[in-house]
């Protein structure tokens, strides 16, 4: 029971991160561009109300993510939020009353390799913990990652969008994480005396920023919507095994069928990014 609830809230919020995804992006790209990591950005948005609009369906999203996490497994929930792109290239196609073979094969191979990989890998288990065992190797490994991250960003200008594209994915993923972490014991006492709590204050809106940041770089949309979406399950999935302890099928047919099955959301995802340079995802 609580896996199918994990299951409709995880695709509602993904509905609704799609619905703001296109507002948003129209708000990025109606301001001044400023310096990666500069509040202005936010301040600048502030001002747009389609970019408001988009803001408010984010966090109504946010919540049904908040929602799926604490009745599901992080390595089943994640996944599924790949959906927003799915709802936001068919927005889009509604909005301009016409389809596109291509982006249309590119969404059926998207949403096959997620409930490939759900059905073979079957995501179970976990057991949570907030001890400093956990939070030691995660604080090391995400700034690691992000520092190298932005080290490419500014050293290397060509770099820039992508970059600052697979710190935004490695920042949704981890904020994803924690809030696993934190939905284990949603009891205010231990919500207010725990790490994760802070770490989220950190990660989400220093990914929320990159985001932005990443977008508005881009000449092309394109390859930082797909380094987005992909990064953000993947890295979800590994600290699921990892430090969450969620168990995948793990049998050599299970294993084959969910490197297929990932390495045809991927592709899906490519294909929609290239032919929809429009939708974005909007976590």
């Amino acid at each position: 029971m609580y896996r199918w609830i994990a299951v409709a809230a995880a695709l509602a919020g993904a509905l609704l991160f799609g619905m703001s995804a296109v507002a948003e992006q129209q708000g990025t790209k109606q301001v001044k561009t400023r310096q990666a990591l500069s509040p202005r950005i936010l301040l600048d948005l502030m001002r747009q109300p389609v970019w408001v609009v988009g803001v408010g369906g984010l966090i109504a999203g946010f919540a049904l993510q908040v929602t799926a996490l604490h009745f599901g497994s992080l390595a089943l929930v994640q996944p599924l939020l790949v959906g927003d792109l799915v709802f936001a290239v068919l927005i889009g196609a509604y909005q301009r009353r016409r389809g596109d073979v291509v982006v249309f094969a590119g969404v059926a191979a998207c949403t096959a390799g997620v409930v490939g990989f759900l059905a073979v890998a079957k995501p179970s288990g976990g057991h949570p913990d907030d001890s400093l065992g956990t939070f030691l190797p995660l604080a090391a490994c995400y700034c690691s990652a992000v520092a190298v991250c932005l080290v490419m960003a500014y050293g290397h200008r060509a770099l820039r969008p992508p970059a600052l594209a697979l710190a935004t994915g490695i920042s949704y993923g981890t904020t994803a994480f924690l809030i696993k972490l934190l939905t284990t014991d949603a009891s205010v006492a231990h919500v207010f005396t725990t790490w994760p709590l802070y770490a989220v204050a950190i990660v989400a809106p220093l990914g929320f920023v990159l985001n932005q940041d990443a977008y508005q770089r881009g000449t092309m949309v394109a390859p930082v919507l797909a380094i987005i979406t992909i990064t953000d399950p993947l890295v979800s999935i590994l600290l699921a095994g990892a430090l969450l302890s969620e168990r995948l099928a793990h049998s050599p047919p299970a294993i084959a069928g969910e490197v297929v099955s990932l390495a045809l959301m991927i592709a899906g995802v490519f294909v929609v990014a290239y032919r929809s340079p429009q939708a974005k995802p909007a976590r």
